[in-house]
């Protein structure tokens, strides 16, 4: 049973700074696209960022670009989120998920998800 748990969420001041983690076991994790989506109240979960299987590849929603880096440890199993310049409108839940197909960004199309982390940024 794949298992992907995040951490690293809270509360933030806006154009503060935090560093989401996914630690991911139970698959062979450099196999898979990794990448994170985040839902905010009210709304459908969005892509945010993902990464190839190497890490030689990255590609972010539009609204994250030049504030967010995605990394990916595949030695330790982990992704990673870094989060620069947060903005209200960044406040969600935020979702890690592994998948096959990097450029297929529909939601239904990533079949591991986790938990989430909450991400709430104060204006």
């Amino acid at each position: 049973q794949v298992q992907l748990v995040e951490s690293g969420g809270g509360l933030v001041q806006a154009g503060g700074s935090l560093r989401l983690s996914c630690a991911a076991s139970r698959f062979t994790f450099s196999n898979y696209v990794v990448g994170w989506f985040r839902q905010a109240p009210g709304k459908e979960r969005a892509f945010v960022a993902i990464i190839s299987q190497s890490g030689g590849n990255t590609y972010y929603a539009d609204s994250v670009k030049g504030r967010f880096t995605i990394s990916r440890d595949n030695r330790k199993s982990t992704v990673f989120l870094q989060m620069n310049s947060l903005k209200a409108e960044d406040t969600a839940v935020y979702y890690c998920v592994a998948g096959s197909n990097m450029w297929d960004l529909r939601t239904a199309s990533w079949p591991y998800w986790g938990q989430g982390t909450q991400v709430t940024v104060s204006s």
